[in-house]
Formats: C-alpha cells, sequence, structure tokens
C-alpha cells in the first residue's frame, strides 16, 4: 500500500490472489465527511474498507474483486445510488454510505438475497464467527426477514467426497463461480441465470460428482455462508450440530417460530454465544502445505485431532487457492497405517521396541560401523518432506558426528540439474523471481512441465493472466495435458530433444541481431564461446533431430526476442534426461540474450517438485555442499563451521543418492538411514536398488508408514508428520514460511530433528536444541543466504525470500543489479548436446514417459490414504494412445505388460489422446510396489549430477488377456467437460424481469465486464 497507512491484514491480503487494478494518478476522495487518499481506477470498496468504515458487501471479496451481484454495498457517490464494489475511484468523489437512501438500498439488497437462504444460524455447521451472511444481518441491525425463504426444489449434491452444495442456502453471489472461472480457472461453475429458479451449476447441471470439479476447494473457502461446506464439518463443528437429523429439523422450525414474534436479534444472540463457545474447542493453526514445492499455506480447524478444515486466505503463494491435496487430503495424518512404535529386524520379521532400545542400537552401530570401516562406510537420505531445520540436522550429523560428506536428498532425483544450469549462468540455482513475476510475465513458456498437475496453484496464475488478456502461453511437451490444450501455441518435440531447439532459437536470435545488445554488453559474460558452441545448431539441424518445423522455431525466436516479459518454466521432462543440466543451462542462456532477468515478469523457475525439495538443497543436505550452497572444500567455509561444529569439514565430495547402491553392492558402503523417503519406488531402476539394500550391513527407515522402502530396514523409526512438528519449508519461490503444531504428534512417534539428536546424543555430540527456532539461529550463523532469518521474522504469515541480509531484508526478486558471480556478470555457458541413450529399438519399440497426477503426491503414501482421493484416481494406469490401440487392438481397462532391459510391471491401459504415436506414459503413483514404474527405468543419468534419466526409457507392451474397467473412474473429473465464461456473468442477472436494483433507484454501473478486466487483468 506504500505511502497509505493501513492495517496489516489489510496489506496482506492486497499482495495476494488476483492482481490488482494499475494504480492511477493519487486522489483524494471524500467518504462521510472524511478526506481519504485513493488512486483513480481503484475500486472504492478498497478505500471504505481502508478507512475501516463498516459497509456490508456480501459477495465482494478482496481477493476475486468486483463481481457486482449481491447490491448490498450500494453507497451514494455524488448524490446518487451505487455499488461501491463496482464504482472506480475519481478525484473529487463524495461518498456517503449511511445515508437513510443508501441504508434503504443496502438492507432491501439483503433482504433479496436471504430470501434464498433458509437461516437457522444458531445450529449451522458454518456458525463460526467468518459466516459473511450471518455477519452482515448483525452490521445492518435487521429485525425481520420481509421476503420469506422459499425452498428453492433442487436437492443437496453430496456426490463430491469432500464437499456438498445446497441450493437452498445459496444466495446466488457468485462468488464460487468467480473462484472458479477466473481464479482456478477450471471454468467448471457458472450460475444458471435464465432458469426460473437460478442455482449454481457444475458443467452446465451435472452432478458434482461427474463434473469436471477438480476438488480444488476455492468455491467452498469463497462461499460466504454454509452453501457450500466441507463434509468434514457437517455434524461435527457445532454444539448442536451432530444431533440427530429429526431433532434438528425441529430446531430450526422452532427459531424460525421465534423470529417470527420476537425478531432476529435474538436469536442472533443465541448464535453469537453458540459461535464464540466453538472457539473453546476449535483450534485454528497455520502450517504450509506439504505436499508439491509451491508453499500453500493456511489454518487448519481441528477439533483434537478430526481436521474440520483448511481454511486458505493469507499465503503469499496462494490467497485463497488450494488444490485437491492441500484442502482435503489430510487424512493420511490420522490413518490407521501410522506407525507408532519402533521396529527392530529379528531374522526375517520385525518386532516392536521401545525407542531407548532402537536408539541405543542405531547409535552403537553406527559407532560400530565407523570405527571398524571409517565414516565413508555411513551414508544419509535427507527428507524433502521435513523441514529445514530437520534437514540441516542431518547433514549436521553426517559431517560433524560421522565424518563424512555422503548426504543427499530427493532433489537428486529431479531438480539437481535446474540447480546446475542455473548455477553455471546466473550463479545461483533457484527461482530468479516469485509467482507473481510469472503471472506478470506477457509470455511464459513451460518446457516438460505438467504444471495443472504437478503445481497446481502456481498454474492457476499463469491460466488466470492468460485467461484475461495479459500472458500468452507456449507449452512444450509430450503429452497434451491441461496446460497444453490451454496453451495459445503446443508443440511437440522429440524425446529428449529441448535442447536442440533452445540452441537453435538462440542462435537464431543472435544470427539476426533480436538479442539485447546492450543487456549482453553490460550484464553478460562469454557471448563469443557461446556464439561458437552453438554454430551448428541451424533451424533446418533442429527440425530434424527434435521433429519441430524450421519456420515454427523462427517464429518463435522472433516472438521471444520481441516481448517485454518472459519466464520460462521447466521441470522433471528437461531434468531427467541425460542432458538435464546442459538443457537448464541453454534455457538460462536464451533469457539471458534476450535480456529477461532482474525484471519484473521476467526470469527462470524450475519448479520444485516436493514441498521442501529446495529447503533440502540449501540446507545442505548434498555430498558437496553445506548449508546455503557453500563448497566443503571452501577455506572461509571450513573455517566458520570449526568454530561452530569444533570440526574440520573434509573437502572430498560424497556419495550422492545415485552412487549409494553401487558403493553398497561393492562393499564399501555398510550402512545407510534414510529419513522420509520412499527410494525403492522412487529411484531409477529399483531392481538394481533392492539389491544394494539388502547388501548393506545395516539400514535405518524414518517413516510415517511400514513403506516399502521399510521392508530391507533393520531399524524402522515411526516419525511425526508435518502437522505434529515446528519449523520451516522453503518453496519453488525461495520462500521461507513457518509451520506450527496443528496437533500433538501421534502417541508413540516423534518429529524427526529430535530423532536425529537423540542419536547425535547418544553418539556423544554435545547437542542441546530445545526447539527448532534454536537450529535456525544456527543456520543463520552459518549460511550467508540466511543471515536475517529469525523466528520473529517468520511470525504468522510473514515470508521471506533468501538470500536474507542480517537485517531481515529479502530479495524475492534476483539479479536486479548483478548476478551471482565475483564480477556481477553473468556467464554464457557454453553447449553441448547430449541425446538420450536409450532411443527405442526393434525390441523395445515404444518411449516410456512418467509423472505425477494431481491427486497423488509422488508415489502415493500419503494421498491413497485419503479416500476420497483414491477414489477419483484408485491406481496407476498406462496411457495408450488412439493410433497405437487402433494398431495393437487395445481397450481401456485392458491388462499389459510393460518390459524393458530392468524389469517388467502390469498395469491396464487408458487409451486417451493425451498421448500420441508409440508414447506411453505411467503416472509414479501405484498401489503395488511390484508394478511402480522405476522398475522399468534405467541407470542412466544426467552426466554433470547423475540425476536419472527417468525420461529416457524404452519399453515393449506384451498384452494379456485380462480386461477390467476403465482404470479412470467415472467419477474422476477428466471425464466432464467444462463451461468456460468469462466469470458470473452479472448482466445476465441484471437481464432477469424480476430483477430491481434495491430501493428501486437505477444503479450507478456500466458494463460489468469491463469491471472485471480493469480490476483483475492488468499489470500492478
Amino acid at each position: 500500500m506504500g505511502e497509505l497507512d493501513v492495517p496489516n491484514d489489510v496489506h496482506i491480503r492486497s499482495t495476494v490472489g488476483p492482481t490488482r487494478p494499475p494504480r492511477g494518478e493519487q486522489v483524494q476522495v471524500t467518504v462521510d465527511g472524511v478526506g481519504q487518499l485513493a488512486w483513480v481506477g481503484e475500486p472504492l470498496v478498497d478505500v471504505i474498507n481502508r478507512a475501516q468504515i463498516e459497509l456490508a458487501q456480501v459477495c465482494y471479496h478482496p481477493q476475486l474483486g468486483p463481481i457486482q451481484t449481491c447490491d448490498t454495498c450500494s453507497v451514494e457517490i455524488d448524490g446518487k445510488i451505487g455499488r461501491a464494489c463496482g464504482t472506480k475511484v475519481a478525484a473529487g468523489m463524495v461518498v456517503r454510505t449511511q445515508t437513510e437512501a443508501a441504508r434503504t438500498a443496502q438492507r432491501d439488497a439483503y433482504d433479496r438475497l436471504v430470501s434464498n437462504h433458509d437461516l437457522y444460524c444458531t445450529v449451522c455447521d458454518n456458525n463460526n464467527g467468518n459466516c459473511t451472511v450471518h455477519n452482515t444481518l448483525g452490521l445492518l441491525g435487521i429485525q425481520h426477514q420481509t421476503r420469506p425463504f422459499q425452498p428453492k426444489g433442487y436437492a443437496k449434491d453430496e456426490t463430491n467426497p469432500f464437499y456438498r452444495y445446497d441450493p437452498d442456502q445459496c444466495i446466488l453471489c457468485g462468488r464460487c463461480v468467480e473462484a472458479c472461472q477466473n481464479v482456478q480457472v477450471n471454468e467448471t461453475l457458472t450460475i444458471g441465470w435464465e432458469m426460473e429458479q437460478p442455482r449454481v451449476l457444475w458443467d452446465g447441471g451435472k452432478p458434482i460428482g461427474e463434473s469436471s470439479c477438480v476438488s480444488c476447494g476455492h468455491c467452498v473457502t469463497v462461499c460466504p455462508c454454509n452453501a457450500l461446506i466441507e463434509t468434514s464439518m457437517v455434524g461435527e463443528a457445532g454444539m448442536f450440530t451432530g444431533i440427530p437429523l429429526p431433532v434438528w429439523n425441529a430446531a430450526i422450525d422452532v427459531v424460525k417460530g421465534v423470529e417470527v414474534s420476537a425478531g432476529l436479534k435474538p436469536i442472533m444472540n443465541v448464535s453469537e454465544i453458540e459461535s464464540a463457545a466453538r472457539d473453546r474447542y476449535i483450534k485454528k493453526t497455520k502450517t504450509v502445505c506439504t505436499y508439491c514445492g509451491v508453499g500453500c499455506s493456511f489454518d487448519v480447524w481441528t477439533d483434537e485431532r478430526h481436521i474440520l478444515k483448511v481454511e486458505p486466505g493469507l499465503g503469499h503463494a496462494n490467497g485463497i487457492s488450494t488444490c485437491v491435496k492441500g484442502k482435503f487430503g489430510w487424512d493420511y495424518v490420522n490413518s490407521g497405517e501410522r506407525l507408532t512404535t519402533p521396529l527392530i529386524r529379528d531374522g526375517d520379521r520385525f518386532r516392536e521396541a521401545s525407542w531407548e532400545e532402537a536408539l541405543d542400537l542405531i547409535a552403537w552401530r553406527f559407532g560400530e560401523i565407523k570405527a571398524q570401516h571409517g565414516p565413508d562406510a555411513l551414508a544419509f537420505v535427507a527428507s524433502s518432506k521435513s523441514t529445514n531445520e530437520e534437514v540441516f540436522l542431518v547433514q549436521k550429523f553426517a559431517r560433524q558426528v560421522i565424518g563424512t560428506n555422503n548426504v543427499d536428498n530427493c532433489s537428486r532425483y529431479c531438480q539437481s540439474p535446474a540447480t546446475k544450469g542455473l548455477s553455471l549462468t546466473v550463479g545461483i540455482g533457484g527461482d530468479s523471481g516469485t509467482i507473481r513475476d510469472i503471472e506478470q510475465a506477457s509470455l511464459v513458456i513451460t518446457i516438460g512441465s505438467n504444471t495443472a498437475e504437478s503445481h497446481p496453484v502456481l498454474a492457476t496464475r499463469v491460466k488466470r493472466a492468460q485467461k484475461l488478456g495479459r500472458t500468452r502461453v507456449i507449452v512444450f511437451d509430450l503429452r497434451e495435458h491441461e496446460m497444453a490444450t490451454r496453451a495459445d501455441q503446443f508443440i511437440r518435440p522429440n524425446p529428449g530433444t529441448d535442447f536442440v531447439w533452445i540452441s537453435a532459437v538462440n542462435k537464431f536470435i543472435l544470427d539476426n541481431g533480436l538479442e539485447d545488445a546492450a543487456f549482453l554488453r553490460e550484464r553478460v559474460n562469454g557471448l563469443d564461446t557461446y556464439r561458437e558452441s552453438i554454430s551448428t545448431f541451424t533451424l533446418e539441424y533442429a527440425e530434424r533431430e527434435t521433429g519441430i518445423p524450421a519456420a515454427t522455431l523462427e517464429a518463435l525466436a522472433r516472438q521471444i526476442a520481441a516481448e517485454e516479459g518472459v519466464c520460462v518454466l521447466w521441470a522433471m521432462g528437461v531434468t531427467q534426461q541425460c542432458g538435464g543440466s546442459d538443457t537448464s543451462a541453454a534455457i538460462s542462456n536464451m533469457l539471458l540474450i534476450t535480456g529477461n532477468y532482474g525484471r519484473t515478469g521476467t526470469g527462470a523457475y524450475p519448479l520444485r517438485g516436493h514441498n521442501n525439495v529446495q529447503g533440502a538443497g540449501d540446507m545442505g543436505a548434498m555430498p558437496d555442499q553445506v548449508s546455503g550452497y557453500q563448497k566443503v572444500g571452501d577455506p572461509v567455509v571450513v573455517e566458520r563451521h570449526q568454530r561452530e561444529w569444533g570440526v574440520t569439514l573434509r573437502p572430498e565430495r560424497g556419495l550422492d543418492n545415485t552412487q549409494l547402491m553401487d558403493a553398497a553392492l561393492d562393499g564399501t558402503l555398510k550402512s545407510l538411514w534414510i529419513t522420509g523417503e520412499e527410494m525403492s519406488l522412487t529411484d531409477a531402476n529399483a531392481n538394481h536398488l533392492a539389491e544394494g539394500f539388502e547388501a548393506l550391513e545395516f539400514l535405518v527407515v524414518q517413516d510415517l508408514y511400514f513403506t516399502n522402502t521399510a521392508r530391507y530396514a533393520d531399524v524402522v523409526l515411526p516419525a511425526a508428520a508435518s502437522l505434529e512438528k515446528e519449523g520451516t519449508f522453503t518453496s519453488t519461490e525461495r520462500r521461507i514460511q513457518r509451520l506450527y503444531r496443528v496437533m500433538e504428534p501421534l502417541q508413540g512417534t516423534k518429529a524427526d530433528w529430535e530423532i536425529t539428536l537423540a542419536v547425535a546424543q547418544r553418539m556423544g555430540a554435545d547437542w542441546t536444541y530445545s526447539h527448532p527456532s534454536e537450529i535456525m539461529a544456527e543456520i543463520a550463523r552459518l549460511t550467508p543466504y540466511f543471515a536475517g532469518v529469525t523466528y520473529d521474522r517468520l511470525e504468522g504469515y510473514q515470508t521471506l525470500c533468501w538470500p536474507v541480509a542480517e537485517d531481515g531484508t529479502d530479495t524475492p526478486l534476483l539479479y536486479t543489479e548483478r548476478f551471482n558471480f565475483p564480477d556481477g556478470k553473468a556467464v554464457l555457458y557454453p553447449a553441448e548436446y547430449k541425446p538420450r541413450q536409450d532411443a527405442p529399438t526393434a525390441e523395445y519399440d515404444l518411449h516410456l514417459n512418467s509423472g505425477r497426477m494431481l491427486e497423488h503426491f509422488h508415489e502415493g503414501n500419503m494421498t491413497f490414504q485419503v479416500h476420497g482421493i483414491a477414489e477419483k484416481a484408485p491406481d496407476a494406469f498406462v496411457e495408450v494412445s488412439p493410433e497405437l490401440a487402433a494398431e495393437r487392438n487395445i481397450q481401456s481397462g485392458q491388462w499389459v505388460r510393460l518390459v524393458s532391459p530392468h524389469g517388467a510391471i502390469r498395469l491396464q491401459a487408458l487409451v486417451t489422446g493425451r498421448v500420441s504415436g508409440n508414447e506411453l506414459y505411467v503416472p509414479l503413483n501405484v498401489r503395488k510396489a511390484e508394478n511402480a514404474v522405476n522398475r522399468l527405468t534405467g541407470s542412466q543419468g544426467d552426466s554433470q549430477t547423475n540425476t536419472p534419466a527417468y525420461k529416457d526409457t524404452s519399453v515393449r507392451m506384451e498384452l494379456l488377456h485380462d480386461v477390467g474397467d476403465n482404470p479412470l473412474p467415472a467419477t474422476n473429473h477428466r471425464w466432464g467437460h467444462p463451461t468456460p465464461q468469462r466469470g458470473v456473468e452479472v448482466e445476465r442477472k441484471w437481464a432477469r424481469p424480476d430483477y430491481v436494483y434495491p430501493g428501486g433507484a437505477l444503479p450507478m454501473h456500466g458494463d460489468a465486464l469491463n469491471v472485471r478486466v480493469d480490476a483483475l487483468g492488468a499489470d500492478d
């Protein structure tokens, strides 16, 4: 808000959600006799809210913008009645909110709304102090409902496992539609304004469970009453809401009978007492999502261990947004499959043990192995789902207590090549800006990223910017996933050839003088060497290698060079190739030669897959770097750690994840401690991995469940879930956020940091941490990037994007003045093409691709524990193109065997146009370990980081005799048919013959569409 003095919560709300309108000239307006600073063009309601003047506004939401359906915000503007939300500020406006005409219009508008709503606040599950309909009733002081409620004649829709819609409670405000159409941009919800009795529609009138609804929860979050409510709230939230249905209905009748004679005030008083009483047992705790790397944060409402709901609103990355997993995917925390006692192997079986026995055994065996074979006989894998503090302790344990650099994390399987490519070119291996920069770009290019399913909330920002006309989107991928379908241009390169087309585009830009010459001259080194390295990458060569026409690449090159701001997003389709690091560097080179760094709306964005995979790297869980990407051989780093830890860091690079099993098989690695990673299913060449596990002398696995990896362990430790502990996560934006303990750890479990601490103490370490904040203080002392990070500065919803200076100044946008090299200049990294090694052959004639599904997280250990998710996506399958299906007589539901040189799996086929030709696609999530896709992948990998080349896999397909049901149930959203429209389309409401502006006045409203675009679609 800058110059304006506004409450902190208003400031936070103004920085999340939809992009706000452009700020015009700062002017003064008069509101209720007091001068207020405002900006020309902003919604008048924002000025009134900043002034903390109470004004009814049922349909308005600061993250949705003006919808103009409810009319309750009617005020007098220069002597005429108009909607405060739909009126843009102009200099000298005189506004009065409490004139008789304004109050009459406000009350009449509200009365019209609640004629659609069955008021029974005293026994309503949604009576939690935040019900907009309830609170507006109190604000307006209405005593009686003039227009009686009439049932609409529609049944409740309870076909979605996570929420239900009650048409008789729906006030037709359109918030849910606006959120679905223009924030989530799934475009499922509309309002049937022309129906005799309008209602909200899913796919034009389908049951929710048979529609294109992705269960993201946006609609439920913004609903101002109980029309849309989480099923986990129903009968659980209130003091009276769990009573039997007949008694409950009778209670409603009693309440309504009292209202006729006594008015609404006594009834509202009772409901407010009941609502306040809920605060004694409903706990609301802020946390950060434990699924993908977007970094969504929200409050979790609990009654002891029962999760009532997830309530987003203030998160910097997400605002009101969630995906199905973040909003509804938390049942795994209370799953009966949770481990609650340590297990120790006894022959071929496991026996239960006390924590003391298990920890003593681990400390003794680690000490014994170190004494007999040296520190490098042990290795440690940190979890990308653990907190920063927990990961930091894993690598500290390895280096200080054991004395080895054999430590890594799961970024080795996905993001290490992106980190490497960026480090080589711009000096920092993370996103160069934030999600806000992405949605400010004029062109967004995604390469090898199924963004809408792997990073769904981030994808909503791209989809929204595109829909509102601000951003064009180009997608490069093998599959026609949602982002490809929505793209302005979708291009399918041959597998593993992204490096080639990028290099060819770069060469064309340079050869034709389309580069940003000033930027290159002033801020970039290595141009001549780079020109020479790409001399053979002509458009014609690129066409032969990639299958993309030369004319298409030329047009693309010219477009990229001409755009005002370009952001490139990439993920595992790039990094999980033999040349993942080189392709990532090529992407960065493209941005450098076109000057697309250091400005809002530009930059490189390697999208992080797990909730804290960025943090796992940041915290030094790598074989050659400690926290903050400091090299273990750097004398300054060594001296700093010597002072803090009392040991000298060893300069030799340790083993990474992909090297561990070879070391186990050759006898040099004797022991491994895996924290929270299902390596047996997620590492490449899973059969080889199993052999390595069996060769180890001592394996410790620490997790929530008895995973497939735990089957190989000698000791299994029950860990606490993220909702059961405190700490910080770092998102793909480099954004550090605190999470708080939502519930006490399940009895018998411990937080990862507590387990590491206990083993370290048993091995003689003088560790005295009593809270994660103490660990973060140590991280800040040792890590320049985190120098100013403290728990106080991360209180509540406050965040910091590293690097963070000692005074707490953070850096959301990198490279505004210099790149992270001594001379401040970036480096164009010379091109070297590393083609795939496992192209299809006569025997293995099909190319296999793999990746995530929206519903599930990675292998599915957590999400298969959520009944509603498992119901929508019950197991893995193999996608087969229509042309391949026709050629080989395959139908959906057909069981097939996929065979590679490394193993075989059995899955059902799903015939779909998402894949083409001889391309196959298998999701990572799978019910049975024996059918995990990584039983097919090989050991080849990126030459610079050893990241497995999962996407470089060829297989043959054998048809089996069995045919079952379609593996994608009819209730899955992919079978639905969205109904895109501009938003609520309130003009259609105004066109109804029964619509009259409240109070009978003629409203000050223009074209509602223009208001929507102006309010949400312009740059900040």
